[in-house]
């Protein structure tokens, strides 16, 4: 098969098109035959060689969400069969014209959705239902404060968010793209560069605070991050672009009785990601058939012109989600 492989770590020109064979699959795994792949930073990361995948996972095909038509399927698997089109969360290799799922991380692809369209969601659908509804708990009425609203991560958060019940203000870093935040349903959108955050969140919610933050800026934003919040808020970290070294006063994590918690999702068992995946296929995925939920991609790119896709994700010039055309 095909594959954009990561020839050796460095930027983005080791990435480069390249015969493989096709992976195994195992009994309880389906083969895919991918039409599209979803670009992450954690694709970013795993190419400059700072992001090591975890044991099992393709240490040279990056690529953690697909979408595309079951090709095979495991002795074990009951629910997908041969010819179904599915979207999916995978651990590695998605870059390619095949990959193997474990059946569970399978999704039907919603609505009426493209390949391309449902090549864009797993990853942070995913990651969003894990860290906002289940580490977070964010309930109907509440608040929620999303760092980078235009990013993948972002749109996904405050459409559902929003469609949860919940009231959405997010920070980016231009006026352009706060504009297109609010557009989708965040009640407020902060430009992190002409203002500070910490002051407007406290000014529009009358000093409260907000429940939940949804942070994956880390660094100097963490004391700022806690200061935003309200009484019983909880802080949910799930990555550290500007730095894991930190310093925080902890007297307000004792006085308001904060929750400082985070994750990282791609060294879950199957067991954990199936159930994620068994939570977004009841709740989420009927908001694209009513058209509650959308897709967001900002731009596609063909399999041969991935170096460019990782160059887009780099620049953080996007809003909303970059995808691979690898049929």
């Amino acid at each position: 098969m095909k594959a954009i492989v990561i020839t050796h770590p460095g930027g983005p020109e080791v990435l480069q098109l390249a015969e493989k064979p096709v992976p195994h699959y195992s009994a309880d795994e389906v083969l895919v035959k991918v039409a599209a792949a979803g670009v992450n930073r954690p694709d970013v990361a795993q190419r400059k060689g700072s992001y090591p995948p975890p044991p099992g996972a393709s240490v040279d095909i990056p690529g953690l969400e697909i979408a595309g038509t079951v090709f095979e399927v495991g002795a074990d698997v009951t629910r997908w069969k041969k010819g179904d089109e599915i979207c999916a969360l995978v651990m590695g290799g998605g870059y390619a014209e095949y990959c193997n799922v474990p059946a569970g991380q399978c999704l039907p692809i919603p609505g009426k959705l493209s390949f391309i369209e449902a090549a864009s969601l797993p990853e942070t659908f995913f990651t969003v239902w894990s860290n906002v509804f289940d580490r977070g708990a964010l309930k109907k009425g509440e608040t929620l404060l999303v760092h980078g609203g235009s990013s993948g991560i972002g749109v996904a958060a405050i459409q559902m968010a929003k469609a949860m019940g919940s009231t959405v203000y997010i920070t980016a870093g231009s006026d352009e793209k706060c504009r297109f935040c609010e557009e989708l349903g965040a009640a407020n959108a902060i430009n992190y560069k002409t203002k500070n955050f910490k002051n407007v969140i406290l000014q529009i919610t009358n000093g409260r605070g907000v429940d939940v933050i949804l942070d994956m800026i880390g660094g100097d934003y963490t004391s700022a991050n806690i200061q935003s919040l309200a009484d019983d808020g909880r802080l949910v970290m799930i990555n550290m672009m500007m730095g894991k070294d930190v310093q925080v006063d902890l007297s307000p994590i004792m006085r308001k009785r904060l929750t400082i918690t985070g994750s990282t999702l791609r060294a879950r068992d199957v067991a954990f990601k199936a159930h994620i995946a068994q939570c977004l296929e009841k709740v989420i995925w009927p908001l694209f058939t009513s058209g509650e939920i959308k897709p967001v991609i900002n731009k596609v790119f063909p399999a041969n012109e991935a170096a460019d896709a990782h160059r887009l994700m780099e620049s953080s010039a996007h809003i909303g989600k970059i995808v691979l055309d690898l049929e």
